[in-house]
């Protein structure tokens, strides 16, 4: 009967320990795949900055719109600011910031550069409420992320109501454009209603 027991109480230590080792690799594990989720998302949201940095500079010189101009512009304000602010956070946390825009942001400027007047605002704008639609989910998806670092989270939990306002914005610069015809000129109501989207910022971060 003693055998018995000392056999029973064995194996109960045996399987609490077992069930503390692999909740550490849980853990650790989670923990990792936070890590990289992190790195990749500082990698996107900085290739952003500088990719939009880059196009809103462009729209300020190509563009024959007003409204398309002015969107450039702050591009070129908002995403400079969260350019600083997001290597600040890399930095605190180790976290490599790229020096360049990927290989398809590229091919984007490449292919505007070759535009100019109408045909170029309407490909710009179209492709700041593309870009708008992905930066708003991937930045939304980052906040809910209960696995990621606290910094990285705390910094999309600011900028992404700042994307979803500019995102706003770019749709409706489009759709005037696209009401107004093919000349790429926004009629003068368009240009009053959407004169609260040529400041910078909205709530939380100056951003995208």
């Amino acid at each position: 009967m003693r055998l018995l027991a000392i056999l029973c109480l064995a194996l109960c230590v045996s399987a609490v320990a077992q069930e503390k080792s692999s909740g550490s690799k849980s853990h650790k594990s989670t923990a990792k795949a936070g890590a990289v989720s992190d790195s990749q998302f500082v990698t996107k949201a900085a290739q952003g900055n500088m990719a939009e940095v880059a196009l809103g500079k462009m729209a300020t010189e190509k563009s024959q719109n007003d409204d398309v101009k002015k969107f450039g512009q702050m591009m070129v304000d908002d995403h400079s600011k969260a350019e600083q602010e997001l290597e600040g956070v890399a930095s605190k946390n180790n976290l490599q910031v790229p020096k360049e825009v990927g290989a398809e942001q590229k091919a984007e400027q490449q292919r505007l550069e070759k535009l100019s007047g109408a045909a170029f605002d309407r490909a710009y704008m179209q492709m700041m409420v593309k870009d708008h639609v992905k930066d708003v989910a991937e930045f939304k998806k980052e906040a809910a992320n209960t696995s990621a670092n606290s910094d990285v989270k705390d910094f999309a939990t600011r900028t992404y109501p700042t994307l979803d306002n500019h995102l706003t914005h770019a749709k409706a610069v489009h759709d005037a454009m696209n009401k107004s015809g093919s000349n790429g000129k926004v009629g003068s109501k368009s240009k009053k209603k959407n004169t609260a989207g040529t400041t910078s910022g909205g709530p939380g971060l100056n951003l995208i």
